[in-house]
């Protein structure tokens, strides 16, 4: 039943479909990621027997020796095909199965022969013959006769012994794994079921996929502007951003340039102003020196000596300085006011608004687009519920639940009457194990009574009531084994004609696949078809589909859309066929439009204000010119040592005006120095470096300003002429972005349904479960060691018997023993 099962399975789960299974994950790093739900299946393929499994492998290599011949796989093949004759081919079988059949004869002989040995032993004892006559010879070597045949019939026992517990464990091991078939029942069929119902859930799982894909290719269509327009946008900003920037730092150094001149031009009008005054000033000093030596006092020497030294020293109170004469800078400031008059940056502002607009110009110009798109993704999905729909798998699923409810129904309903045959068939075994156990005993006993109760001075007529005991144990045993050893052996014959037969026939070909190697030979069950399961599945037995081929994918837990080849019936990569879905989203993103040409950078007053710049005259001023002249400073005139010297050379002038009045000029040319003189240096250093600066700016304006209009000129031109290219780069981008979500989700649903969907792994332990653990593990294995070992104890009790017999004469009170004349030494027997 179990074996039908498994087969229907197969057939009804494809008949003509498709069917489902267990997927492992497949993952897109950047994508998306399915894993169906996982089904967990409780029953395991094989049966682990423990220890005693290398019993089982003793009793294997027993029947290898026995029966060495290959598997007869032409003779099954003549069965299976009807043409078997056995007055024909009984050659065949008889020399397949002749170390079987060799083994059963033996055991037949043992059958009849044994009771009638036993009568014919009893009627010869009772006459007072083999050894029935209670008196015992003498000999010499009595005590070693004794001492072997008691040391032979106990390893004997020990051998009987062993086989008797081979038996008791197989009995044992029946009982128990026949306990188990209830749950390998229930656990089977509790996968099947998990099979069964998680197909469709897992149907549904791969048509749920879909919408998870979908709003994920939703959602970056609807974010068009980031991904798309933000991708462009990244692309031209190489080329253009530099330029605006160029132009924001060309806007940013005119202002510079603008508060440079007005700085400057500031500065040497402040200039000119502190020198006139210092002029004024040093002046006034001179005149006022002049106008004190002319004291009378200067014509006396030496006075005069020192008032001509000071008259010749007042030429180093000239300040000479053509400040005056420099160009004003007004012009020039009137030039750049002008200029600035347009804003420039704001223009570039302008421009990267223009350009930063690049985004939204995508997505206003793709929103139906979009649209279109969206609607030929909802098709697809609907597409691929109608392939589902073509599948129908559900009333064959349902169909066959209703077979399995049966099958089970009925199993369990039998399991009953095979638990009763069960509890007979290990009562059996219990009785056989016990009379063995029982002859074992007696023999024992015997062999325990006889050696510690045996008296070496006690005469045969004399012994005592112990040893005598032993021996009527060891006849009792010889008279037990004569009933029914012969029973045992029609046991052993029985089930080692049986359990070898399934073990060499069943068990092991099914273990190497060699039965399905012979049930898949060409035109074998239908002379019609050359691969009968194909044939079956269908309807064209022409397809390589083989009973081995099937059992192994599912024993690899392949789906059976794999396994059993059903693309020739349905082929999912047909109907799976990615460019079939998205060829008109390509088509779609392909003829998908977006213009940006109208992105102006700067526009023409933009330009103009860069060219006015260009022309102002900023870079022809000449700045030479009014470097060298705030480069005459007037710390020339060392007005400190001036004064310094004057106030020495008053202190050697004579008291009076004179001397006080050039002291006080001194004092008046230090006030001098420290207050205009100090000042209108630091200010001279500064304009200085001002005017470096500007003339270090302005040098390079021409070359600037033509590199940016040069650079904005390319800028331009690659947005109107080549941002096509960008564009489409971007677009082909973005679409295989979108299609890859597709194109991943068909190659997963393909991937699941030709190689994973419905992993046939419960069918092939359902087989498993059948043959291999129900019919070989849990029956032959131990059906076979208990024939082992019963039938190794039974035969063993023949040299049990014959040693026991001669034993008991040593232990057994005689009636009778010889008695020797002192003299002669003739034996005469005494009564």
């Amino acid at each position: 039943m179990a074996l039908t099962l498994c087969f229907l399975l197969l057939l009804g789960l494809c008949g003509t479909t498709v069917s489902e299974g267990l997927p492992s994950p497949t993952k897109s790093p950047d994508v998306l990621e399915f894993e169906l739900p996982a089904m967990n299946y409780e029953t395991k393929d094989s049966d682990d027997a423990g220890p005693i499994d290398g019993l089982f492998q003793m009793v294997r290599v027993f029947l290898h020796v026995v029966q060495p011949n290959p598997f007869p796989e032409d003779t099954l093949r003549k069965i299976l095909q009807e043409k078997f004759d056995i007055s024909a081919d009984y050659e065949k079988i008889i020399s397949y199965e002749i170390g079987i059949i060799i083994c059963a004869v033996l055991g037949l002989l043992f059958i009849i022969l044994m009771p009638l040995v036993g009568f014919c032993f009893g009627l010869c004892r009772c006459c007072n013959k083999c050894g029935g006559e209670m008196h015992q010879r003498q000999k010499k070597n009595g005590t070693c006769l004794r001492k072997y045949f008691a040391v032979s019939l106990l390893v004997i026992c020990i051998l009987i012994s062993i086989g008797i517990v081979y038996g008791f464990v197989a009995n044992h091991h029946l009982k128990t794994r026949m306990e188990r078939t209830r749950n390998l029942t229930d656990s089977n069929f509790k996968d099947l079921r998990t099979l069964l119902h998680g197909t469709p859930a897992q149907i549904d799982y791969i048509l749920g996929q879909y919408t998870t894909t979908k709003e994920r290719a939703f959602s970056d269509l609807d974010n068009i502007k980031s991904l798309l327009g933000s991708g462009i946008h990244e692309q031209l900003k190489p080329k253009v951003v530099p330029v605006l920037e160029d132009i924001k730092a060309m806007a940013e150094a005119i202002k510079e340039t603008k508060e440079a001149l007005l700085n400057m031009n500031s500065t040497l009008d402040q200039l000119k102003k502190s020198t006139a005054q210092l002029n004024t000033s040093l002046s006034k000093v001179k005149g006022d020196l002049e106008q004190s030596l002319n004291d009378p006092v200067c014509t006396v020497p030496p006075a005069a000596a020192t008032c001509n030294d000071i008259r010749t020293s007042l030429s180093q109170l000239d300040y000479n300085n053509n400040l005056g004469q420099l160009p004003s800078l007004d012009e020039h400031i009137d030039r750049v006011n002008n200029i600035l008059r347009t804003n420039l940056s704001s223009q570039v502002q302008k421009g990267y608004k223009s350009f930063n607009d690049i985004p939204e110009m995508v997505q206003n110009q793709t929103t139906d687009l979009i649209s279109g798109i969206k609607s030929t993704l909802n098709s697809i999905g609907s597409n691929i519920g109608n392939i589902s729909k073509q599948i129908p798998i559900q009333d064959k699923l349902s169909n066959f639940m209703d077979y399995i409810n049966s099958t089970e129904t009925y199993i369990h309903r039998s399991l009953p009457t095979l638990e009763e045959y069960d509890s007979y068939r290990w009562l059996g075994g219990l009785v056989a194990c016990c009379l063995l156990t029982l002859i074992v005993i007696f023999f024992y006993l015997g062999l325990l009574c006889g050696t510690f109760g045996y008296d070496q001075n006690a005469t045969p007529t004399r012994r005592g009531c112990i040893s005598n005991t032993g021996g009527v144990f060891l006849m009792v045993g010889v008279g037990v084994s004569f009933l029914f050893c012969w029973i045992l052996m029609a046991i052993v014959v029985v089930t080692f004609v049986v359990g070898g037969n399934v073990e060499k026939l069943v068990c092991e070909p099914y273990q190497n696949r060699k039965l399905f190697q012979v049930l898949d030979t060409p035109y074998l069950l239908n002379e019609n078809w050359k691969f009968y399961l194909s044939g079956m599945v269908f309807n064209k037995p022409d397809i390589n589909l083989t009973f081995e081929q099937v059992y192994r994918d599912c024993k690899e837990n392949k789906g059976i859309y794999a396994t059993l080849k059903l693309e020739n019936s349905y082929n999912i990569s047909e109907h799976l066929n990615i460019q079939d879905y998205t060829g008109n989203i390509i088509n779609d993103f392909e003829n998908m439009q977006v213009n940006i040409d109208n992105v102006v950078l700067l526009d023409e007053a933009g330009r103009k204000h860069l060219l006015d710049f260009n022309s102002s005259g900023i870079d022809k001023i000449d700045y030479d010119a009014y470097l060298a002249a705030v480069n005459k400073t007037p710390g020339e005139l060392n007005l400190s040592l001036f004064a310094d010297n004057l106030e020495a050379k008053a202190n050697d002038l004579p008291q009076g005006n004179l001397k006080q009045s050039l002291k006080s000029t001194a004092e008046t040319i230090r006030t001098i120095y420290h207050d205009q003189v100090i000042p209108l240096e630091q200010s001279m250093n500064t304009a200085y470096k001002t005017i470096q600066e500007l003339k270090h700016n302005s040098s390079g304006v021409p070359a600037r300003v033509t590199n940016i209009l040069s650079s904005l000129d390319s800028a331009q031109d690659f947005l109107i002429k080549h941002v096509s290219s960008v564009i489409v780069q971007e677009m082909k981008k973005y679409g295989n972005t979108i299609i890859g979500y597709f194109e991943h989700y068909l190659q997963w649903v393909k991937i699941s349904i030709t190689e994973h969907m419905a992993a046939c792994k419960p069918v092939a332990t359902a087989l498993d479960s059948a043959v291999d653990v129900f019919l070989c593990s849990y029956i032959t294995d131990p059906v076979n060691l208990f024939w082992f070992g019963i039938g190794k104890a039974t035969i063993f009790l023949l040299p049990a018997i014959i040693f026991a017999v001669k034993l008991a004469k040593y232990y057994r009170r005689m009636d009778s023993e010889d008695v020797y004349d002192d003299v002669e030494t003739i034996p005469a027997k005494n009564f």
